[in-house]
């Protein structure tokens, strides 16, 4: 197999892979309630300041719209809290509820088990160079999606 087919099939095996044992991770018992994507939209909230739900939405590379209707849902579920901006009724801020916190950090914690994991595993100079790699990777991903 060439550098191209083992780079293919490598990158199409990790995103699923990926996409598949988060969702196993995450979505225990306690969150059963919420898909892997309401938990992005969670951890796009996060747990500062409320946010607008523009820069949500420009966070998750989605509109408006489609955010309202997993906010709607999240909002019913318990895990956020809208409200109106006091000077300007019409924009809607986004906090996380108690439970969206917890989610939050459940969250959170697969994620540094996750770069923990990697990072064990690799020397320094392995880590920078997989950092640096990775880096360029996500900036064509962002490049092409802008197009």
């Amino acid at each position: 197999m060439d550098s191209y087919d083992t780079l293919n099939e490598v990158l199409v095996n990790l995103f699923r892979d990926i996409m598949d044992i988060e969702q196993k991770a995450i979505i225990t018992e306690e969150f059963q309630d919420i898909t892997s994507n309401d938990m992005h939209v969670i951890e796009a909230v996060g747990i500062g300041e409320p946010k607008n739900m523009s820069s949500i939405a420009r966070t998750l590379s989605v509109t408006v719209g489609t955010l309202t209707i997993a906010m709607n849902s999240l909002v019913k579920k318990g895990y956020v809290f809208r409200e109106r901006g006091k000077e300007d009724r019409r924009v809607v801020y986004i906090s996380l509820s108690e439970r969206g916190k917890a989610a939050y950090e459940h969250h959170a914690k697969f994620h540094r088990a996750m770069i923990d994991s990697v990072s064990k595993e690799l020397s320094p100079k392995e880590l920078k160079m997989l950092v640096e790699t990775l880096t360029k990777l996500n900036k064509w991903f962002r490049h092409w999606q802008d197009n």
